[in-house]
């Protein structure tokens, strides 16, 4: 099975997310920003704003893996598919 949204690149599995609200994983995001604990993002359709704190800071996140502006989709790690 392919990604759910082609050519968008997937989010790293070292991410945990916990939301109440699956619509995130049916959004596509923009990076907007991005440090080595944090990794802002921004709706493309809702224009909803989410950070995300990495779970690992022992692989920081990094504009060489996550450019501002790059497209991404996150899954919902409960479905068992990968990130």
């Amino acid at each position: 099975m392919g990604p759910a949204f082609p050519g968008i690149v997937p989010m790293s599995p070292r991410i945990i997310l916990t939301m109440k609200d699956p619509v995130i994983f049916g959004e596509r995001y923009r990076v907007i920003a991005v440090d080595a604990q944090n990794l802002v993002l921004k709706g493309v359709n809702s224009g909803e704003v989410v950070t995300i704190t990495n779970a690992n800071p022992s692989t920081p996140f990094s504009q060489q893996d996550y450019p501002p502006g790059k497209l991404i989709a996150i899954s919902d790690p409960s479905t068992g598919t990968p990130s």
